[in-house]
């Protein structure tokens, strides 16, 4: 069975509740007064990236596609919004054949992005698109939020793989999307056996604390995983004594072992201390695994330690510190009337405070440099200037409702790898810092 068979991992008849009531109370509005069926635009971006982040990263796309198809407004939805008298009758009957048929562009999940970017562009009817906005922000606000975090890791990391084990540290379902996330930012395996059974990621885990604590020694405790497992195996070592406990393991797997886990004290000097151990007792090939509340600082700052993995749990789960792209949905255009032909016009909020959102349809494109390397984000609307033609960013979607984007995780992560590479190399430094390349608006008609 592939994953695109699985469909969601949640127990829900449809996605059509994943949103807010006044998504549906603008829809009755709108069609009360004639103005649903005008052609629309609605653009997600962020404003700024989080304090110190250089650049962010799409994540949530595949996830968005899967959460449009199955917005569906089922009999037990209906009942449930006509029992709470949400809607009236009319616009029950409307929801009731409810599927977009629109288009969405976007930035290819995966891709950078900066403030200013249109990261998606979600194009209909009023009434089509306006129910969207909600489970639309939701996915890609959380999903780009870990990626974005698991980027900086990963680049922190180098080429030493990076184990997610962050399930318990978040809701059940937010720990699946979490892992997608983490696995497109570059980490390598997960632990949480849902995501490995939704979107194919590769698994690992051995054994926790209270499987030596079960048994009368630590080495009646190794010796059981060893028998069960194989001499491959990870032994957690940091149980009790840490030199007592390497020891014992290589006395009872022998040079063959896989791997030792430290999870706790000062990693640094415990990794070169386990190291020397390891060496002196014939396992120069045994692997040292660390977790213990990492983050990227943490991680960056084991570079010169001999380890070999990281495991990353709570700091990556919750976006290390920001645990939101703070992006948006808004209506950037809009037709003068309900015409399919009529023309758009731009719009948008004016407001202080650093809410204002820039009007009109939008194209982006990276500009590189004379060596290939981005040195600007261009966001614009009419024609796109043709030296920028061929550095689109937005890719299609879904046209007129049917998904033509799905593409597996391994390319969706492949991309992530190249986009921070062609990215100028100060995007990587973990000190703080302003976005690593300005965002540039050129500004034309809003297009038709």
């Amino acid at each position: 069975m592939s994953t695109a068979d699985l469909g969601l991992p949640v127990d829900v008849p449809s996605t059509a509740l994943f949103t807010d009531q006044y998504e549906l109370t603008m829809l009755q509005a709108a069609l009360k007064a004639g103005t649903a069926d005008r052609r629309s635009v609605f653009e997600v971006f962020t404003r700024r990236l989080p304090e110190g982040r250089r650049y962010g990263v799409v994540a949530g796309t595949g996830r968005v596609l899967d959460a449009v198809e199955n917005f569906r407004f089922d009999a037990g939805v209906l009942g449930f919004l006509r029992e709470r008298k949400i809607v009236d009758e009319a616009t029950l009957e409307w929801l009731a054949s409810y599927r977009f048929s629109g288009d969405v562009w976007g930035y290819p999940e995966g891709e950078v992005y900066f403030p200013g970017s249109p990261i998606m562009r979600v194009e209909g009817s009023f009434a089509e698109c306006v129910l969207l906005e909600t489970v639309i922000l939701s996915i890609l606000n959380h999903d780009s939020a870990i990626a974005a975090a698991a980027s900086r890791m990963s680049s922190a990391a180098g080429q030493r793989p990076l184990i997610e084990m962050g399930a318990r540290r978040t809701h059940e379902l937010a720990a699946v999307a979490a892992s997608r996330a983490a696995y497109v930012g570059g980490f390598a395996t997960t632990s949480d056996l849902a995501a490995g059974f939704r979107y194919g990621i590769p698994t690992v885990g051995t054994s926790a604390h209270a499987f030596t604590l079960l048994h009368d020694t630590e080495r009646d405790a190794f010796r059981a995983q060893v028998e069960s497992l194989g001499r491959g195996t990870t032994l957690l070592v940091d149980t009790y004594d840490v030199t007592e406990a390497v020891r014992t393991a290589v006395e009872v797997a022998g040079p063959e072992l896989g791997a030792v886990r430290i999870d706790s004290g000062d990693l640094l000097l415990v990794a070169h201390r386990v190291r020397q151990q390891l060496d002196e007792l014939g396992a120069r090939d045994t692997r040292i695994i660390v977790t213990s509340d990492l983050d990227e600082y943490a991680i960056a700052s084991l570079a010169a330690a001999p380890v070999d993995a990281y495991g990353v749990g709570t700091q990556l789960v919750t976006g290390s510190g920001h645990p939101t792209a703070s992006m948006v949905y808004k209506l950037v255009a809009r037709a003068e009337s309900d015409d399919p032909k009529a023309p758009l016009v731009p719009v948008a909020k004016k407001s202080s405070g650093g809410k204002t959102s820039v009007g009109g349809r939008k194209w982006a494109a990276r500009r590189p440099d004379a060596d290939g390397v981005a040195e600007a984000e261009v966001v614009g609307t009419g024609q796109v200037p043709a030296e920028l033609a061929d550095h689109q960013l937005l890719v299609e979607l879904v046209k007129s409702g049917e998904v033509v984007a799905r593409e597996p995780l391994d390319v969706v992560r492949d991309r992530h790898t190249a986009a921070r590479a062609g990215l100028p190399l100060s995007a990587t430094q973990l000190s703080r810092g302003e976005p690593v390349i300005p965002t540039e608006y050129i500004q034309g008609r809003s297009g038709s």
